[in-house]
């Protein structure tokens, strides 16, 4: 029970990385509350998990980040945790091939999210005393890989601002922190791939992965459990490869 009476906040909770680490926050003692686009599902993943709430909400939007914010303090009284986890890729193809409206849409989900999550909680974390962030990167941003370049550049700049954000809110005794998953197991699997999910395309890219898999939603659950925890008190600015070695 390592997050004990701890509030948390995690987006695109209905499915993948997010899913699981909702549920893995609500075994570990914590409050959820679960925003996603998909509100039947982030609901269902709420219901299953127990003590949580979901909510449908556009992280693009600043208004429906402050309505999570308000969900979560109305129900549980106060918010100590935040996974900025939604995310969204163009399908793996050259670059002169994405649209404006692809790349707009990246960077949004992926980076413009974040600014809003950090507006709208750094005040009240500032004035519960600390609180922890933890952003959901990628080694895209730190070994890419070709046909995602729009993509690679906007989780470089969420392993970036996560190590900015931790200098500028230490003094508030908020702390940030990155997971940086390798490409993983999760809906979106096949748009980083840009090809079927066979057997065949999957050898290709555990090929380039040292432990000889992909990641999967309980391999980044578990590092956002400690990240979570007051086991990591005195880490802040950390980017994590949840990777398999696919960095070294």
């Amino acid at each position: 029970m390592r997050l004990q009476g701890k509030v948390a906040l995690v987006t695109g909770g209905a499915s993948g990385f997010g899913a699981e680490t909702a549920r893995r926050f609500v075994r570990e003692g914590a409050s959820v509350v679960i925003l996603d686009l998909n509100g039947d599902g982030a609901m269902q993943v709420a219901k299953e998990a127990g003590n949580a709430k979901g909510l449908k909400g556009d992280v693009t939007a600043r208004t429906d980040i402050d309505e999570a914010v308000r969900l979560a303090t109305k129900t549980f009284g106060r918010l100590d945790i935040v996974v900025n986890n939604a995310g969204w890729t163009h399908r793996n193809k050259p670059v002169m091939e994405v649209s404006e409206d692809e790349f707009d849409r990246i960077y949004a989900i992926n980076v413009k999210s974040i600014f809003h999550m950090a507006r709208a909680v750094v005040p009240l974390m500032s004035s519960q005393g600390g609180g922890s962030i933890i952003n959901i990167g990628s080694t895209a941003g730190i070994r890419p890989r070709p046909g995602l370049t729009w993509y690679n550049a906007s989780k470089g700049a969420v392993n970036l601002v996560s190590k900015s954000l931790a200098v500028e809110l230490a003094p508030l005794n908020i702390k940030v922190n990155c997971v940086a998953p390798v490409i993983g197991e999760t809906g979106l699997l096949e748009a980083f791939m840009g090809a079927p999910d066979t057997p065949e395309t999957r050898a290709r890219f555990i090929g380039t992965i040292p432990l000889g898999r992909l990641s999967r939603p309980a391999d980044v659950a578990n590092a956002c459990v400690f990240l979570a925890s007051d086991d990591a008190e005195f880490l802040t600015g950390v980017i994590l490869p949840v990777d398999g070695g696919r960095t070294v």
